[in-house]
């Protein structure tokens, strides 16, 4: 899992963000044309909601190779 990774974006790609399968952040890249002085707020919340969304991608992306490495057990505490 700390070697594969998910892209998420937000506000149409002006925010892109890479993690791995264990929920950390690789890279933040933000396009030139987002950063606006007068309006920080939507420069952060572009952040938030691309960071949420590789967050729950890499959940996903763990809990399917979780789940066929040990065949589709639950196992109490993993997950």
């Amino acid at each position: 899992l700390a070697h594969i990774t998910v892209e998420a974006s937000s506000g149409g790609g002006v925010v892109t963000v890479v993690a791995n399968g264990q929920q950390r952040i690789y890279s933040v890249k933000i396009s030139p044309e987002v950063l606006d002085p007068d309006d920080i707020e939507l420069l952060q919340d572009l952040v938030q909601a691309a960071v949420n969304e590789a967050i729950d991608k890499s959940k996903e992306l763990a809990a399917q190779k979780l789940g066929a490495i040990s065949g589709g057990l639950k196992l109490p505490g993993l997950m």
